[in-house]
């Protein structure tokens, strides 16, 4: 619930588990070991959303899962700065975590909100004592909802740049299907300027920094923060140019106070079926559908 003389949401944030005051999170060592490699394969499952006339990008709740299950402990509360149709939510239920989530758009709050109420009837949640939210407000005011020092995990897949912001030509699927009923749609998110989806790389990288250095102060000390995010290839001369959209987000994490720990690599060749053929025969291209970065930074104590 939201207080009456604020905005301050009052939910909970602090262990409900007997975990050792050291540990950072419930895990086993045996689970530990496995998540270790710093090379992900997910996957997809019924609760997903991969209708792209809902959301046109969605990640899969196996991704904010497993940082939840890394980062925290049950009870502890996370974090989704453009939490769309609410995957981290589910994923924080599921988990036992108490979650907000902010979105600039009220069909993405509405279907978020609705989401995790419909778990919460078709799932048992017995022992779950979690609340999970979604708000529709700009970013840049989190800090008018949260506590200081009450986040214990931040985790998103924010929109990746302008890279919807044009009609879509679907040169990652093979040739002859590429003419589905998404081919040279343009799926923008909105014409809100104050939607990342809008902006060119570096002033998009830019915009984050500034949100998330909004954001450092609610974190608990040595509290992650882990972005998933992608490189974009631009038309710009006969070969176009690699954006690096990874390296950009990086160093305006920096300069808000972030420390980078890990890179992880999401291999998404699971996901990627009858593919189309890049460069060939005089450019190579990496398929760039087929990997993605998660960006894991922390607050330093």
């Amino acid at each position: 619930m939201i207080s009456e003389k604020t905005k301050i949401i009052k939910i909970g944030h602090d262990r409900t588990c007997s975990c050792e005051p050291n540990h950072i999170n419930c895990m086993t060592a045996k689970e530990w070991i496995q998540s270790q490699v710093a090379i992900w394969e997910l996957y997809y499952e019924k609760r997903d959303i991969r209708d792209k006339n809902i959301h046109p990008a969605v990640f899969p709740i196996a991704l904010p899962k497993k940082c939840i299950q890394l980062f925290t402990h049950e009870g502890e509360l996370v974090l989704d700065p453009f939490v769309g149709t609410g995957t981290t939510l589910l994923a924080a239920f599921d988990l036992n975590r108490n979650a907000i989530g902010f979105d600039l758009k009220k069909e993405y709050v509405d279907l978020a909100n609705k989401r995790v109420s419909q778990d919460k009837l078709d799932i048992w949640s017995g022992g779950h004592t979690s609340q999970q939210i979604a708000i529709c407000d700009d970013a840049h005011n989190i800090a008018e909802y949260i506590e200081p020092e009450t986040v214990a995990l931040v985790v998103t897949s924010p929109p990746y740049a302008n890279m919807l912001n044009r009609p879509r030509l679907n040169k990652s699927i093979r040739g002859d299907l590429r003419k589905n009923e998404q081919f040279l749609r343009v799926q923008q998110y909105s014409n809100d300027a104050r939607d990342l989806g809008t902006m060119e790389p570096k002033k998009y990288a830019e915009t984050l920094g500034e949100i998330y250095k909004g954001i450092l102060p609610l974190m608990k000390p040595k509290a992650h923060s882990v972005i998933n995010v992608t490189d974009l290839w631009w038309k710009e001369g006969k070969y176009g140019k690699r954006m690096l959209v990874h390296v950009y987000l990086i160093e305006e994490m920096e300069k808000a106070g972030y420390e980078l720990r890990n890179i992880i690599i999401w291999d998404r060749r699971n996901l990627v079926n009858k593919v189309g053929i890049f460069g060939w025969p005089s450019n190579y291209i990496t398929l760039g559908t087929t990997f993605e970065y998660i960006l894991d930074f922390w607050k330093p104590s």
